[in-house]
C-alpha cells in the first residue's frame, strides 16, 4: 500500500491566533498548522519538521527551537551523533513551560549511533537521550545508519538485525512510539520485514533535486513505509549545484510568489516525501514552513527532478 497525502492535506493552510508578536517575516502573531500523515503503527508525523544536524553554534538551536514552535512547527529532529540533544531539551522545556503546546502536540525524534548497535546497547543509549532531552519518551527512534562502529569509530560485525530487536524492545518499554531507520536500502529493510515482527515506520535517507532517489522512494511506499528526506535543499544551497537563479526553478518560484527553496520544499512534500530543513534563523525558519498555500503540477515536480545527478552533497 502506497503512503498518499490526501488533496486536502497537501493543499492545508490554516491559521490560529498565539498572541505572539514581533515575528520579522509573515503575517503577525500567525501560526502555521502543519498537516501529518499516518505512519504504518497508526502514529501520525507532521509532514515537515525541523532539521538539527551541522549546526556550528549550539547555544543558538535552544532559541531555534522557540522559535520553531512559535511559527507553527511540532516536528523537531535530531540524533545523538549531532550532540545538540541538551540544548534541544532546553528549548522544548522552554515551550512547554510558556504553555505554547503540550508534550503530546510534539513529535520528537532522535537516532541510534553506530557505536551502540548491539541489542542490550540499544535501551540504555535511548535512556541516555531522553535524560538530555529531558523527555520520557520520543515519538520516533532511528537506526541512524546500518555500519556498526566501535567507540573509537572503527568497524565492528554486529548484524542491524540484533540492533532491530533493541529497537523493538523501546518500543515495546514506550520509550519510542515508533521506530524506523535511515540510510537503509531496500534489500536491508526487506531483510528486516523477514525477520521481524516490525516494519520500520520510517526511512529517513538524503533527498532534494540532485538526489532525487526514486526507486528506493519507490520501494518504501510499497512497503507503506514513509519518507523523512534530509537535506532538501541539496546543492541549491551549497557550492557547485545549480543557482537559485537558474529560469527553470525561478520561473516556478514567481509563478506562486515564492522563493526558491520554499519550491524545493514544496517539490518534497509533493512527492509525499516529510523534508526536514534546518535553520537558526527566524527568517528562514518561519519561511520554511509558509509552504502550505500552493500545489506544483506534476509538469513542474518533473522539471525540479532534472536537475537530478544521483549525487550526494556528502560525497
Amino acid at each position: 500500500m502506497k503512503l498518499v497525502l490526501s488533496s486536502v492535506a497537501l493543499c492545508a493552510l490554516f491559521h490560529v491566533i498565539t498572541g505572539h508578536a514581533g515575528h520579522n517575516h509573515g503575517p503577525v502573531g500567525k501560526q502555521v498548522k502543519v498537516p501529518t500523515k499516518q505512519l504504518n503503527d497508526g502514529n501520525n508525523i507532521p509532514i515537515l519538521g525541523l532539521g538539527t544536524f551541522g549546526f556550528g553554534d549550539i547555544p543558538k538551536i535552544r532559541q531555534a527551537i522557540n522559535w520553531a514552535v512559535e511559527a507553527g512547527y511540532r516536528h523537531i529532529d535530531t540524533a545523538a551523533l549531532y550532540a545538540n540533544e541538551e540544548e534541544i531539551g532546553k528549548g522544548i522545556s522552554d515551550v512547554l513551560k510558556k504553555g505554547l503546546v503540550r508534550r503530546e502536540d510534539l513529535f520528537i525524534t532522535t537516532k541510534l549511533w553506530n557505536d551502540k548497535h548491539a541489542k542490550d546497547q540499544v535501551v540504555p543509549a535511548l535512556r541516555d537521550s531522553l535524560a538530555k532531552l529531558g523527555l520520557q519518551y520520543v515519538d520516533l527512534y532511528l537506526i541512524h545508519s546500518p555500519e556498526a562502529s566501535k567507540a573509537d569509530g572503527s568497524p565492528t560485525n554486529i548484524d542491524y538485525l540484533e540492533t532491530w530487536q533493541g529497537m523493538e524492545e523501546a518500543k515495546k518499554l514506550g520509550l519510542a512510539k515508533s521506530i524506523g531507520v535511515s540510510n537503509f536500502n531496500t534489500k536491508q529493510i526487506d531483510r528486516i520485514k523477514a525477520h521481524s515482527k516490525t516494519v520500520p515506520a520510517v526511512n529517513q535517507i538524503e533527498v532534494h533535486p540532485s538526489n532525487t532517489q526514486e526507486q528506493t522512494i519507490n520501494d518504501c511506499f510499497e512497503r507503506n513505509i514513509a519518507v523523512v528526506a534530509y537535506s532538501p535543499f541539496g546543492f541549491f544551497v551549497t557550492r557547485g549545484g545549480p543557482s537559485k537563479d537558474d529560469p527553470k526553478i525561478k520561473n516556478i518560484a514567481q509563478k506562486y510568489g515564492k522563493s526558491v527553496t520554499q519550491v524545493v520544499l514544496r517539490y518534497s512534500i509533493d512527492r509525499g516525501l516529510i523534508p526536514i530543513p534546518k535553520s537558526t534563523n527566524q527568517k528562514r525558519i518561519k519561511e520554511n514552513l509558509d509552504v502550505f498555500d500552493f500545489q506544483l503540477t506534476p509538469e513542474e515536480i518533473s522539471t525540479i527532478s532534472s536537475y537530478n545527478t544521483d549525487t550526494s552533497i556528502f560525497s
